[in-house]
């Protein structure tokens, strides 16, 4: 029995990815991890806002970048290449410490000149690159279509740029997010990552203003990652993974019946630590035991390949009769 699969093409020794954090930005974490069986990283993203911003501060400090441009223009370059060359030698110091697949992240939101930074990472070597593109939906003048195309051509720009495989990690704020993937797909994308998750505001009704809640996910969260893993596994050859939510074996297990390639894991790691991994790659071991699997392929899919009708994965609202079974009442706190 092997726990072993692929995604872009990379060999991973089981389907539990670490997601993008500040955890695995550290290289002593990532150690941590790949002690307790991780089958692949994914690393700390490197931000276009970050290089903006160091670049920002840089001219706060010195008057004289205000009165000669070519000043200016020369420390934009400066901190481009500090905060790439810091990137780069994190690459290379978790390959030489780990062997496992390590997937370099890039958080943009535009098509830019940064598109040149993935063949300095491929040279750095990393074995694929990870797209986490976030552009949200909040300008009315902004078409729905020029989001996407916006998407597109990141996408197809990286592409050009390097040979190793990419993947896209997305959100669910699409119209349609078949024909999205569909158009990424095309573009070059060898992988899509579902979802990744939004800052979520909430409102402090004492102190009357905006704060900052939870960031952890909840296990609940993985239901809707779930359906469109469930619909998308069975529409593209694309390799689909699954994120957000996944805290233990049974939603790892879960994902992959419904036809994702890997899951990767986040929040459990901040509040578990990197012992979480092997609780849950145990778990699934044990589990494919118990049902007489013998690879991860045995099972991936499965749901869908035992006929499920897709309404099942559609269906938005609860049917009358079965929302009357399902809910009970419950004493109201406010009588009490």
């Amino acid at each position: 029995m092997s726990l072993e699969t692929s995604y872009l093409g990379l060999k991973l020794k089981n389907p539990v990815i670490a997601g993008s954090s500040s955890l695995t930005g550290k290289i002593e974490k990532i150690q941590e991890m790949a002690d307790h069986g991780i089958g692949g990283i994914v690393l700390k993203s490197l931000y276009e806002e970050q290089i903006m911003a160091d670049l920002e501060k840089l001219i706060e400090q010195e008057e004289m970048y205000f009165w000669y441009p070519e000043a200016t223009e020369y420390v934009n370059q400066l901190a481009k290449n500090e905060g790439i060359s810091q990137y780069l030698q994190l690459i290379r110091e978790t390959k030489k410490a780990c062997q496992m697949p390590v997937i370099a992240s890039i958080n943009c939101i535009t098509a830019g000149a940064w598109t040149h930074i993935a063949k300095n990472i491929e040279d750095a070597g990393a074995d694929a690159i990870e797209l986490n593109i976030a552009i949200f939906p909040a300008n009315q003048t902004v078409t729905s279509l020029e989001i996407e195309n916006e998407y597109i051509q990141i996408v197809h720009k990286v592409v050009n740029e390097v040979k190793i495989p990419v993947s896209v990690k997305i959100g669910f704020y699409f119209t349609n997010l078949p024909a999205i993937v569909s158009h990424l797909s095309e573009a070059g994308a060898k992988g899509i990552v579902l979802f990744n998750r939004f800052y979520r505001p909430d409102i402090d009704i004492n102190k009357i203003e905006l704060t900052t809640p939870n960031v952890f996910s909840a296990s609940e969260e993985s239901a809707i990652t779930l359906r469109w893993i469930g619909l998308l596994s069975e529409k593209f050859t694309t390799n689909i993974i699954a994120s957000t939510g996944i805290y233990r074996y049974d939603h790892a297990v879960k994902q992959i019946l419904a036809g994702a390639n890997a899951v990767q894991i986040c929040s459990v790691l901040y509040k578990y630590g990197s012992k979480a991994i092997s609780q849950i790659t145990d778990g699934i071991d044990i589990w494919m035991k118990e049902k007489g699997f013998k690879s991860i392929e045995d099972f991936r899919g499965l749901v869908n390949r035992k006929s499920v009708n897709t309404m099942q994965w559609e269906r938005i609202h609860f049917m009358m009769r079965s929302n009357e079974q399902m809910v009970k009442p419950v004493k109201w706190q406010a009588d009490e």
